[in-house]
């Protein structure tokens, strides 16, 4: 006789909140209130699932952010020391 396994139900994904953080906004890396909010406080630039970006955008974005940080703009890595 061969045993019956039985499965666990799937689970659905539940949809994530978007900070939708480019409604309007102009990608520059002078914008800094942008670069700033598209930074996590450990410095990594947040992917389009919590931007609301499209892949265009989040190009943008992500080259913008790069040159603020390299211009010294935005803060490249966490503030905190261990």
């Amino acid at each position: 006789m061969k045993k019956i396994i039985k499965r666990k139900p799937r689970r659905r994904m539940t949809p994530r909140a978007r900070s939708t953080l480019l409604k309007n906004a102009k990608i520059d890396y002078k914008n800094l209130d942008l670069m700033i909010r598209a930074v996590t406080p450990n410095g990594k630039i947040m992917s389009r699932r919590f931007t609301g970006a499209t892949n265009k955008q989040q190009r943008d974005l992500t080259k913008a952010v790069k040159r603020a940080k390299f211009l010294g703009l935005v803060p490249v890595g966490s503030t905190k020391r261990f």
